[in-house]
């Protein structure tokens, strides 16, 4: 299956870490979703019905990523994963990549971050 749903850019503000001041003062996080998902009969229909609707899967990941204070951004990215298989059952497996522009290291980088993936079938 090629079919896909995405989400890239998602920016929003949490107070993961494990740093007190992440605690704290918070940060913004930007969050990338990857649904795959059968979406022929969409194609066919042009129904919303028949698809995954985008502000309920971004409102989904909002609830799960914020909710909640994580340590780590893995944990958040899981819980990300597993709200969105739950709630969304056409979905057959899920990648969460989630950046921390931020992230407390004393040296200069672009990007740091996890991605995981889940799936229904394993």
């Amino acid at each position: 299956m090629s079919d896909r749903i995405f989400i890239k850019g998602l920016a929003l503000h949490a107070y993961h870490g494990v740093m007190a001041h992440e605690a704290k003062v918070g940060q913004t996080f930007t969050l990338d979703l990857d649904l795959e998902i059968d979406l022929s009969a969409a194609a066919r229909s042009d129904k919303v019905v028949d698809t995954v609707s985008y502000d309920k899967v971004v409102d989904c990941a909002s609830e799960a990523f914020c909710a909640h204070r994580y340590r780590l951004i893995e944990a958040a990215a899981g819980r990300v994963a597993d709200a969105i298989l739950a709630a969304f059952t056409r979905v057959r497996s899920v990648r969460v990549t989630i950046h921390k522009p931020h992230a407390p290291i004393a040296a200069t980088f672009d990007d740091v971050g996890v991605t995981l993936v889940r799936s229904r079938h394993g």
